[in-house]
């Protein structure tokens, strides 16, 4: 898939700099920081979803309680 994006100058001059700093072509660079944000994005989800559980468990323990016998459903083969 070929996509193009509009990249302000001082954008544009980041990308040219890491491009040159890491010998990779600008699309490489483009590529793996995509990748790097999205396994960012996911890793923050599951920091929130950590947190809303713990936050659960702490502020009303009768939900939780019905909550944790929920977490392993349809998970085990």
């Amino acid at each position: 898939m070929t996509a193009s994006v509009r990249l302000d100058e001082e954008l544009e001059n980041t990308l040219k700099k890491l491009s040159s700093t890491l010998r990779r072509k600008k699309s490489e660079v483009i590529r793996e920081a995509i990748r790097h944000y999205a396994i960012k994005v996911e890793e923050e989800k599951r920091s929130r979803l950590a947190r809303a559980v713990e936050k659960t468990k702490t502020n009303d323990p009768e939900l939780y309680r019905d909550f944790e016998g929920t977490i392993d459903d349809g998970l085990q083969g």
